[in-house]
């Protein structure tokens, strides 16, 4: 008992989820997906080097 209010709350998420008309912002999702052209990515030589030797857990 007690899964009947948690499963209309589910029911009611995907159907507004189905249902509801969105407003995609296409250009902001191909920069997030692409990064900004304008962006370079600097590579932090010293963080590179606090993790050049992490060997990560050892399993047998």
């Amino acid at each position: 008992m007690g899964r009947g209010r948690a499963k209309a709350k589910q029911t009611k998420v995907a159907r507004d989820l189905k249902y509801r008309t969105h407003e995609t912002d296409l250009s902001a999702l191909a920069r997030e997906l692409h990064g900004d052209e304008g962006e370079s990515e600097a590579v932090d030589v010293e963080e590179l080097d606090k993790w050049s030797d992490y060997t990560g857990p050892q399993r047998d």
